[in-house]
């Protein structure tokens, strides 16, 4: 997968949701580091507030990120203009939400065909293409019916024909199976592989399932808007508390898993010990021992102004709070 072109990639991502309430403003997104190959499957797992369908709208050109670079095939697209992002989109990349997002006046053979009329396609050429995409899914009985007089099941099954027709290069799913029974999950999860085995479609997809987390060829375990491991297919996104594997960049940053870091006993300094091929030791220094580093004044994420305050973790957006050097 490595000798492939990237489809996707995004650099030092944040995302904060600004808030007048107590608690203040919300970092979804810490920095993080994003990329998907030509034809890869990733998906992305994690428990629910962790920023997993931030990351989705803003690796997808819907929600502009508070700082960072997002490029899709090869395009930075936080320097294009309105109409130059919806073109690049409509070549490249699908969307799949959990809600289905369908548009209410049309019926369901409409829905499916509009993103062929954005691009040209003639109405009769649309319409036939729909309908052959809603019989591999077994939902072409129901073409001529409103969203409103369909299933929620029916209703996501409509929305992924509409994401598949255009044939994109990338397809980005929030919970693509969650509103499906097993049975047609499966189905959709076959149709998927299809794809991209086949087709070499790449997928980003946000999940809760196991089964959609095995159909991946890896899995990034997002935790408070950070990285904090990657696992192989065979991950069991029902117990991530165990064994972790951690994600080191070409420029040898490490992200460790909060409970991890808690375990070794927090920031701080740390000496390496034994060094060998494929194992380290870590050695703790007390923060206090080493003389020139100091805690950050404010905080990086959200600018909280600590003052006098000795805490820890940003009382704004529940960052960590930096060590800097005196």
């Amino acid at each position: 997968m490595s000798d492939k072109p990237t489809i996707l990639e995004a650099d030092s991502l944040y995302h904060v949701y600004e808030s007048k309430a107590e608690d203040g403003n919300v970092v979804a997104l810490r920095g993080l580091h994003v990329n998907v190959k030509e034809g890869e499957a990733v998906a992305v797992v994690g428990p629910s507030g962790s920023g997993k369908s931030t990351l989705l709208k803003c690796l997808g050109g819907l929600m502009k990120p508070s700082a960072g670079k997002v490029s899709l095939d090869g395009k930075n697209m936080t320097r294009l203009t309105g109409l130059e992002l919806v073109e690049l989109r409509q070549k490249t990349v699908s969307f799949i939400f959990q809600e289905g997002n369908l548009l209410p006046h049309l019926s369901a053979l409409d829905n499916v065909a509009q993103p062929l009329r954005h691009q040209k396609v003639s109405p009769k050429e649309s319409k036939r293409r729909a309908m052959e995409l809603m019989e591999e899914l077994g939902i072409a009985h129901r073409a001529k019916g409103l969203p409103s007089m369909l299933s929620g099941g029916e209703q996501q099954r409509v929305a992924i024909a509409r994401a598949l027709i255009t044939n994109p290069r990338l397809i980005l799913a929030d919970e693509p199976t969650g509103a499906l029974d097993p049975i047609t999950s499966r189905e959709v999860l076959k149709l998927f592989k299809e794809l991209h085995e086949r087709d070499n479609v790449a997928f980003l997809l946000v999940t809760h399932s196991k089964e959609v987390a095995a159909f991946a060829d890896r899995s990034l375990e997002l935790r408070d808007g950070r990285f904090v491991a990657e696992h192989g297919k065979d991950v069991n996104i029902e117990d991530l508390s165990g064994d972790r594997e951690l994600i080191i960049d070409d420029m040898g940053t490490v992200t460790l898993p909060p409970d991890v870091l808690t375990r070794m006993g927090g920031p701080g300094r740390y000496s390496v010990g034994e060094l060998s091929s494929g194992y380290l030791t870590l050695k703790g220094e007390a923060i206090d021992d080493t003389g020139n580093l100091i805690l950050a004044s404010s905080c990086s994420a959200c600018n909280h102004d600590y003052g006098k305050s000795d805490e820890q973790e940003c009382p704004s957006c529940g960052s960590m709070r930096p060590l800097i050097e005196e």
